[in-house]
């Protein structure tokens, strides 16, 4: 086959006609500058809020090619969302400076935690998610993902003063909700129980009251599934029912103690 045949047949295969990559790069120029913009002392507010408006409406010629309405409307309430989620965000940091005794400084959290970066891009993700603005927001925590190791759905409900401590292998899904004062150790699932496409429309995900603290590598299923307030989770433990509030659950491991040696 010359080379032609291949291009020919390539073209034939590239079925996608809105399928531009150019966007996921953009997407993450904007989530870097934006990040910078609310957090970074010597980034001017006023200057990078004209260029990021500008990276907004490229994002929109990009992203919206099944919209009626113009996704630069959307911009305006995006930016006036913006103190409310630095509000936020700033709550979730102090949270992880009074919970952990490793955080030595609140600059530290903002600079070096994984987890509160993850959560930031959620949080500001999650407002365009809101206005139904179609792929920025998942590529946006989708590369917070990339950077963190944390996956979580920007149509997730998050309240306030979430800790995600050392935060590798986080997944939280689309429909899950969770409240006020939350800690999420690495390795936790808040998942489905099983996966069917005409299930978009139905809550799929659990449910985490205020003040409820998830150890490491807990697996919490269901969109039925309530964990109470004030409960804690045990490591490795596996949920999929309610659980009432002030609970405990944990994981029983099975201890073999060898009676002879080489066995």
């Amino acid at each position: 086959m010359d080379q032609q045949a291949i291009i020919d047949k390539i073209k034939q295969h590239k079925k996608q006609p809105n399928l531009r990559f150019a966007l996921k790069e953009r997407v993450e120029a904007f989530t870097n500058k934006l990040f910078y913009t609310l957090f970074d002392i010597d980034t001017p507010v006023e200057g990078n809020l004209d260029i990021l408006k500008t990276d907004f409406e490229e994002l929109a010629k990009l992203a919206c090619w099944e919209c009626e309405n113009p996704c630069s409307k959307v911009w305006k309430g995006y930016l006036e969302s913006l103190p409310i989620v630095l509000e936020s965000l700033n709550l979730d940091a102090e949270a992880i400076v009074d919970c952990d005794p490793a955080s030595l400084s609140i600059e530290e959290v903002y600079m070096a935690y994984p987890g509160f970066y993850a959560i930031a891009i959620y949080r500001l993700a999650h407002e365009l998610y809101k206005v139904g603005f179609p792929l920025v927001p998942r590529l946006m925590t989708e590369y917070a993902h990339s950077k963190t190791g944390v996956d979580i759905n920007p149509g997730a409900k998050i309240g306030k003063s979430f800790f995600i401590d050392h935060a590798t292998g986080v997944v939280i899904g689309e429909s899950a909700e969770i409240k006020d004062h939350v800690k999420v150790y690495q390795g936790v699932t808040l998942g489905a129980l099983y996966v069917a496409k005409d299930l978009k429309e139905t809550k799929r995900h659990p449910t985490i009251e205020n003040n409820v603290t998830i150890y490491a590598n807990a697996t919490i299923l269901g969109g039925e599934t309530v964990i109470g307030a004030n409960s804690i989770i045990g490591g490795n433990a596996w949920v999929t029912e309610s659980v009432p509030p002030n609970s405990t659950v944990f994981h029983t491991p099975e201890i073999k103690i060898k009676t002879a040696t080489n066995v």
